[in-house]
């Protein structure tokens, strides 16, 4: 078990596409076999999904838990899934689709600190040409820092 919000075996490159609600799965999936999140925080991830999107732009999507699922997250964790083909999101392609679970409040923090690297086109450019895990890892190595 690791400490970090982020590690490389939370970080997929997916190489074809999938939907919406498929790569929510995905992302719910990492978390639960991390040991972050109750099985059951996937269903809160797609009923946020179906009352107000989490598209963020700039190929971002960051899909999470309702407020009543607070109680399904047992450690702070982010997964990240990069698509190689864009998902249609709600009619906004997304590629980039991070899960986050928080505790208490840390899922501002892990919020904001996505923000500020998906703001940074540059950044961006550097996410879609990683070739590894690593890599990814990398670039958002902001988000294990404390």
């Amino acid at each position: 078990m690791t400490d970090q919000i982020l590690p490389p075996e939370n970080v997929r490159i997916v190489p074809g596409g999938a939907n919406r609600d498929e790569a929510i799965r995905e992302a719910g999936r990492i978390l639960v076999d991390a040991g972050a999140v109750d099985a059951s925080y996937i269903d809160s991830m797609l009923e946020r999904e179906s009352t107000v999107s989490t598209y963020m732009g700039n190929w971002l999507a960051i899909p999470h838990g309702t407020n009543e699922a607070k109680d399904l997250i047992r450690r702070s964790a982010m997964s990240l899934l990069r698509y190689e083909e864009p998902i249609d999101w709600g009619g906004e392609p997304a590629r980039f689709v991070v899960g986050i679970a928080g505790l208490e409040n840390e899922h501002l923090e892990i919020l904001s600190k996505i923000a500020i690297v998906f703001s940074d086109e540059e950044q961006v450019d550097r996410l879609l040409a990683a070739g590894s895990a690593d890599e990814l890892v990398n670039v958002l190595a902001e988000v294990n820092e404390s």
